[in-house]
């Protein structure tokens, strides 16, 4: 903790110093919510993704966009996909899941954003881990998950 508090002293100069340099109109830009590298990020939201039809999904994963680009790293976004919803995250889907969908899933993944599929629900549809992509986190019930999310201080998101 020692050291955290030393290099927070030494590098909040250098990171002021940047964004100063980097800001010649500051007051067009939105301010930014840096956080330290290893600090736990200030905001957590969680997703309900329930639905098979395709301008719902869109939406969702719109929004989960919109949080990454206005947070950066200093947000941890987990989406849970239970119902009609696990369909996009499986590798033969049993509903029509868009290209479009698909790709941005593995990008959203890539910026850190988390896909829990619903173990509950891949059972219903006869699925196993390895039917998901790889990039979904299996969890046993989807809805305790959510629960649980929450309980950790998470926001939960639905429409």
């Amino acid at each position: 903790m020692r050291s955290q508090h030393y290099y927070r002293i030494l590098l909040l100069p250098l990171f002021i110093g940047l964004l100063e340099l980097g800001s010649a109109h500051a007051e067009d830009k939105p301010e930014l919510d840096l956080k330290f590298p290893g600090e736990a990020p200030a905001h957590r939201v969680v997703y309900q993704l329930n639905k098979a039809d395709p301008v719902y999904q869109e939406h969702i994963l719109f929004s989960v966009g919109a949080m990454v680009r206005k947070y950066g790293d200093n947000i941890k976004v987990v989406v849970v996909a239970i119902g009609p919803g696990i369909h996009t995250l499986a590798k033969k889907p049993k509903r029509p899941v868009s290209e479009e969908i698909k790709q941005r899933i593995r990008s959203l993944n890539e910026y850190g954003v988390e896909f829990h599929a619903c173990g509950n629900t891949m059972k219903t549809q006869g699925w196993k881990d390895e039917d998901m992509l790889s990039l979904a986190k299996v969890v046993e019930v989807g809805a305790s998950d959510l629960m649980e999310l929450q309980e950790q201080g998470y926001s939960y998101i639905s429409w």
